[in-house]
Parts: structure tokens; sequence; C-alpha cells
């Protein structure tokens, strides 16, 4: 690891590449649970909510295609994702420039593997995003954020780094609304951000798959502002609950079709083609429609206020955080419990987070999973252990102008209103 002021670069050797965090603590929730042990899993990052019905209709419907399918992607698929952008985003996305793969999260690695530069990510960023860049060799530079900002990059931050080697070739990614952080960027911000990376030439691979559960259904992306520099990045698996189908598009600029055509070319030789089926249930996933937007609103609705209730105890048990802007994220500090924690030979969020869960059940991640310092008391948590269905079929049945208050989350999202019960109670016994 290298560092420059509040830069840190990083260079490691594949052979130190560990499982996804997210990943593990899935499967070391799932061995407790099978062992016997009550667990309440706030560790994986996965939709609650069950696949629209008219979507998974098309899939059904569509189960018959078995034939290979264009590397690139349907074209009838590629139709639908840039309708969808230009609808959603304001952004004129040409299907030519739509890619599709299996999942968004190979569409990066094949994003990395094409384009030969420096990965530059803010901090606290998604758990893959640095592991990918190491297992290509690709140098990582994280850049700092803090709680005061809320854990969002500042363009003078960027600004630093690219002085540092003028014209030297990087990627940016920012994902917002934020994983692990649940919050997203201001218009201005993307603006000013935006004219850094014009000025260094920095492609910005904007990760929007949070996009459609802004928690007030007003996302803005920053293609808006930086056309020819922007891919935006989506898919299936947060907005539309199916991260199981594997199905991410990326969207180019026509300035970067050389980019694509390369990124094309590696996806015919490694996984051919999505799944045909899923490819075509996808386009009225895309599509959307009357159905598709009501179960946004239930579901943006039900995450936002479940996102506030946690926040606010937290808050009441001395934990800093940010109130969630999207997504289903909160990025917590318990710094304020730092001298009773020590006193119990805990003075790392890894050890923090494995004695909670040790003696509450409590599974969520530790904030050095998410690229912070390893004293750094903060940690992620996912806020989706409840029966999603049920949550929005009572959503459906409470009227909108009503809001959704705490005896609802109680009933509806019991797990996560009991975990986050048991750890603060927890935090009150420190």
């Amino acid at each position: 690891m290298r560092r420059n002021g509040g830069l840190v670069s990083l260079n490691l050797s594949v052979r130190d590449l560990a499982p996804s965090a997210t990943v593990a603590i899935n499967d070391i929730s799932n061995e407790l649970i099978r062992g016997g042990r009550v667990v309440y899993k706030l560790g994986l990052g996965q939709s609650p909510f069950p696949v629209p019905a008219s979507v998974v209709e098309a899939l059904r419907a569509n189960a018959h295609h078995k034939d290979y399918l264009p590397s690139q992607g349907l074209p009838a698929l590629r139709e639908a994702v840039a309708r969808f952008h230009q609808k959603n985003d304001n952004v004129a996305v040409h299907p030519d420039d739509v890619l599709i793969g299996p999942g968004s999260k190979l569409l990066l690695f094949l994003l990395q593997l094409a384009y030969y530069g420096d990965l530059v990510v803010p901090t606290p960023c998604w758990v893959s995003y640095a592991p990918q860049a190491q297992i290509l060799g690709r140098p990582v530079h994280f850049l700092p954020t803090n709680f005061e900002g809320k854990w969002r990059l500042r363009p003078e931050v960027l600004e630093e780094l690219c002085q540092l080697d003028p014209g030297r070739p990087r990627i940016v990614i920012l994902n917002y609304p934020g994983n692990p952080d649940g919050t997203t960027y201001r218009p201005t911000t993307l603006k000013r951000i935006a004219e850094v990376a014009r000025r260094h030439r920095v492609i910005v691979l904007s990760d929007e798959i949070y996009g459609k559960l802004h928690h007030e259904g007003r996302h803005v992306s920053i293609a808006q502002f930086y056309p020819e520099g922007t891919i935006i990045s989506s898919g299936l698996s947060k907005w539309c609950g199916a991260g199981g189908w594997r199905l991410g598009t990326f969207s180019f600029p026509p300035t970067l079709k050389r980019l694509m055509e390369t990124m094309v070319s590696l996806a015919s030789e490694t996984y051919t083609a999505v799944s045909a089926p899923t490819q075509h249930a996808a386009i009225r996933a895309f599509d959307g429609g009357t159905d598709i937007e009501m179960y946004l609103v239930h579901a943006r609705r039900i995450l936002s206020a479940l996102g506030n209730w946690i926040a606010g105890r937290l808050r009441d048990s001395g934990v800093r955080v940010v109130s969630p802007e999207g997504g289903f994220y909160l990025f917590p500090d318990f710094s304020s419990h730092a001298e009773r924690l020590s006193a119990r030979g805990i003075t790392t969020s890894a050890m923090m987070c494995a004695r909670i869960l040790a003696e509450t059940g409590v599974a969520f991640l530790p904030g050095v999973e998410f690229g912070r310092p390893a004293n750094e008391l903060t940690a992620r948590i996912s806020y989706v252990d409840f029966d999603g269905a049920r949550a929005l079929a009572a959503g459906e049945t409470t009227g909108l102008d009503k809001p959704l208050d705490e005896e609802f989350i109680a009933t509806y999202c019991h797990r996560t209103y009991t975990a986050t019960k048991r750890l603060c109670e927890w935090l009150g016994a420190l």
C-alpha cells in the first residue's frame, strides 16, 4: 500500500485475494443457522422484494428460447435499455452502444481488462471494485471521504489525484445511491466532478444499479453533465429484485465505441452471451409500466421508512450515521463507543462486527471491507432481512398519504427490526 497525502494506492498480488466479503458473511450466517443459531442477516446486499409478477411471467413465456444470442446482447433488449436511460436519466443512449452481460460485476471486470488504466474509487466502496483490479494487476487509488461529507467524493480530491500525474489513463467509479452508505450526489456536485473528469479525460463508470431505488425517485446521472466520458452501469439485481438472474448492462457514449467493441470481443471469448430467456424477459422489466412503477413506489417507501427508523435508533444509542437517500444500506460510525469497546479488547471494525455477531446474532460487515482504515469503527448494515413480498402487500393497502410507522416496521420488517433492537441493547450494555 502506498500513500500520497490523503490518497491511498494499492498494489497486491492475486494470491493475496480473499473471498468476497459479502458472499463470505452470507456463507458464515447460513452455516451458523444450520448449526442452530439465530442469525439476523444484515450482511449480504440482496433485494428483499420479489421480481415483479409481469417480469416473472415474461420469463415463463420466453423459457423456450434456447439459441445463443449475440455477445453484445439481444437487439430488442438493447433498444429497451436505451429507452430506459432516455426516460429515467434524460440521457441519449443508442442501442448500438449498449452491452448486456451476466451481471454488471463481470462487465466491470471486462472493462478493466479492456482499458489499461488506473482504477480510482472513493471509500467506502463496494467490496469487489478493488479486488477485480487486483486480479488484473491494475493500480487502485482509494480517495478519502468522511462522515461530514456524507461519504461522498469531493471534486477537489479527484483533482488532486489527477494533478499528481496529468495525462495518466484512469477510470473513476461513482456508485450512487451508494453501497455501502446509502447516500447519493447532488446535481451541483456531479457537475463539478464532471468538470474535473473532462479536464483530465478521465473515464467515469457511473454505477447506478440503485438508481431506481432513490427514495424520492429523483436519481440524477452524471452522464447528463459528462455524456462523452461516462459509462452507465445498471441491471436487474437491485431495483427489480432479480439478483440471481444475473443480467447487467453498460451503456457507452459514442466516443468510447472502440472500448465497447473490445469488451464485446472479450465477452465472445468468455461467457459468449447472457441466458436467452432472461434477456427476452428483461425487455419487460426495462420497458416498465404502471405495475412496475407502483412496485417501485412501494419498495422505496418501505426502504426509506425502515432505513430512517434504524438510523434514528442508532443515533439514540450514540452512533453517528447519515440518513439513507437510496438503496438499502447504512454506514454507521461507532467511534463514540471507542473507549468502552477498547475496554473489552475491541479496537478494529472487524473485531467489533465479529463480537456483535457472536453475542447478538446480528451479522453485518466491518468498514475495513469497504476500503476504510482497520481501526476506524465503521460498518455496513444491509437492512433487508425481512419478507419483501409480505411487506409490499401490506404497503399497498396502506394509503400513500399515511407514513409507515414503527408498528408497520415491527410487523412487516420484523427480523431487521429485532436485529436493530438487539444491536442497540448491546451498545447500551457496554
